[in-house]
């Protein structure tokens, strides 16, 4: 079988207008078909930087335009698709939104929403996601 590498990027964005923070995730049917909640990404296109992918993937998955904070973690796992074993690297940002409205209109993504920043742990569905979400506290306070 033949291994294939792949690159993607995306990440968490929160919206830091409001008194409680929020951050806007993505749900999208899996293999099984069951809808789970996820952080927005995608792949990297030709000559694009991981950050610069991440903010496109997020602006169209979500609709919402940010800047990236901080770099959020590295997550990587294999999965077979197509015949092919696939070595994936997923590249994640903590952005901050500055523009857009939350949109579904990317064919990839079946719903968006924004929720209170202590919810998102338990709604995202893989636990590599979680995991990324045990840095935020420091890089909260460093981004002020």
């Amino acid at each position: 079988m033949p291994k294939v590498e792949e690159t993607s990027a995306g990440g968490l964005i929160l919206d830091r207008t409001s008194s409680e923070l929020r951050a806007a995730l993505i749900a999208r049917h899996d293999r099984r078909g069951r809808l789970v909640w996820s952080l927005p990404k995608g792949h990297l296109e030709e000559g694009e930087t991981p950050e610069d992918a991440a903010l496109r993937e997020v602006e169209e998955e979500t609709g919402i335009k940010g800047r990236v904070l901080a770099p959020l973690g590295v997550i990587d796992f294999w999965f077979i698709a197509d015949n092919r074993r696939i070595h994936k690297t997923v590249h994640h940002y903590l952005m901050e939104a500055s523009g857009g409205e939350l949109s579904d209109e990317d064919a990839e993504v079946v719903e968006v929403a924004w929720f209170p920043l202590t919810a998102v742990r338990n709604r995202l569905a893989y636990a590599d996601e979680r995991k990324l979400l045990d840095r935020l506290p420091e890089l909260l306070a460093d981004a002020g």
